[in-house]
């Protein structure tokens, strides 16, 4: 089902078209079937496919999969790097704009939000000061709390300290890196970054199902299949290579619950561990769709294509493709 009061809203032929939702609801597949009616390539919007040898849970497209339809931002970034929005914008709109010179349409596809978001909007980050600067500060929280360090931010920046909290080290260390760095508040960057007309017109099309149990059932499926293809496995090779479990690759969720429950029960793993294991796998996932949810339905101009039991890819193709030809 198609929400076609959203479709008014779309100003002129967008430059890109987004194709996101929550998890477990075909956006790779349907990224696929368009992207060979349209003459497209896609570039991931997924926070964690950026990462390699992390193929089963993040659920990134395998080579049969993507048809020999070019994708691009995936399995790129070495899982002990902490890949960040700033470095995804950066890298992602290289490959927008050299698809779009060569004439073909690129097409946005994942569930990340904030990246997708920050990508259609172009969004500077403010520049990050040297590693001394951080490690220094880093120090200095550890040495005197995450209360004195955020009375020190709220002195030169009092917005950014009243959207923290004081146990939130990264990012009281990050805007006071980027103040010290810049001389500018990261929230006057902030609001300076509003000002600025969005890099792309996109067209963004949001998946779901139109009974939330089914998309829960979808999720649990999803989890279970990733279980026998070797997620375990997956886990225990990164943690064999030296990725440390406070990495942000190994906060995604499945890494997270399983390397925690391979670390604590190192000595003497049990069936019953991994089961459990997998019941928060499966609880953490769906609240994880349903935060996606809240944060997609706050844009209005998104136009929403509904499963009913299953994905119908073809006719969701026609109609998007319809929307393109509407507006040239």
């Amino acid at each position: 089902m198609i929400n076609e009061k959203a479709i008014k809203r779309i100003g002129n032929l967008p430059e890109i078209i987004v194709i996101t939702g929550p998890t477990a609801t075909g956006k790779s597949a349907l990224g696929v079937f368009l992207a060979k009616a349209v003459d497209g390539e896609i570039v991931s919007a997924d926070s964690m496919q950026v990462y390699m040898h992390m193929k089963i849970g993040t659920a990134a497209p395998s080579a049969e999969e993507m048809c020999d339809i070019p994708h691009h931002m995936i399995g790129f970034v070495p899982p002990s790097e902490n890949y960040s929005v700033a470095r995804y914008v950066k890298d992602a709109v290289k490959y927008v704009d050299d698809i779009l010179l060569r004439g073909k349409l690129p097409i946005i596809v994942g569930g990340s939000g904030l990246y997708i978001d920050s990508l259609i909007a172009g969004r500077c980050f403010p520049a990050r000061g040297d590693v001394i600067l951080r490690k220094n500060l880093e120090t200095e929280y550890d040495d005197i709390g995450g209360e004195r360090m955020l009375l020190k931010l709220r002195s030169v920046d009092t917005k950014s300290a009243e959207k923290l909290k004081a146990n939130d080290k990264k990012r009281v260390v990050r805007a006071l890196e980027a103040f010290f760095t810049t001389g500018k508040p990261v929230s006057a960057h902030d609001m300076e970054s509003g000002k600025l007309p969005p890099r792309y017109n996109a067209l963004m099309i949001a998946l779901n199902y139109e009974d939330r149990t089914e998309l829960y059932s979808k999720i649990d499926r999803r989890v279970d299949k990733m279980m026998t293809g070797g997620l375990l496995h997956e886990v225990e090779s990164l943690l064999e290579m030296g990725v440390s479990y406070s990495n942000t690759s190994m906060q995604a969720i499945g890494y997270k619950e399983l390397s925690a429950t391979l670390i604590e029960n190192r000595e003497s793993i049990k069936e019953a561990d991994i089961k459990d294991a997998v019941a928060k796998i499966k609880m953490e996932s769906r609240r994880y769709a349903k935060r996606q949810l809240t944060w997609l339905r706050r844009n209005k101009n998104i136009v929403w294509i509904t499963w009913k039991n299953s994905p119908d890819f073809n006719s969701a193709v026609l109609k998007i493709t319809e929307l393109l030809n509407e507006k040239k």
